[in-house]
């Protein structure tokens, strides 16, 4: 079993940064990828960022790409998400999740989730 925690949501103005963080513990590894997904009200849970733990391979949706960054730190065993030049459609609850070996943009993929942090861009 793997535990994901996330942190680091919150309100902030349209062209702010927020910085997310999941950390994990339990039956961890390096096989493992990690991924942000978010999920509006009323729209379905959508793949945001992923990265692979093993070599630090990054991968991103078309809408974050040059504003969101996901990187890992392997000794504290947290996975970031860097948010910069915010928008309101960016506003939903954001999650991590884990799943063995290959980053996919398929929620249901993904064995494990966080409880997931709420992200507010007001314009």
């Amino acid at each position: 079993q793997v535990q994901l925690v996330e942190s680091g949501g919150g309100l902030v103005e349209a062209g702010g940064s927020l910085r997310l963080s999941c950390a994990a513990s339990g039956r961890t590894s390096n096989n493992y990828v990690m991924g942000w997904f978010r999920q509006a009200p009323g729209k379905e849970r959508e793949f945001v960022a992923g990265i692979r733990w093993n070599d630090g391979n990054t991968y991103y949706a078309d809408s974050v790409k040059g504003r969101f960054t996901i990187s890992r730190d392997n000794a504290q065993n947290t996975v970031a998400l860097q948010m910069n030049s915010l928008k309101p459609e960016d506003t939903a609850v954001y999650y991590c999740a884990a799943r063995w070996l290959l980053v996919t943009t398929t929620p249901n993929d993904y064995n494990y989730w966080g409880q997931g942090t709420q992200v507010t861009v007001s314009s």
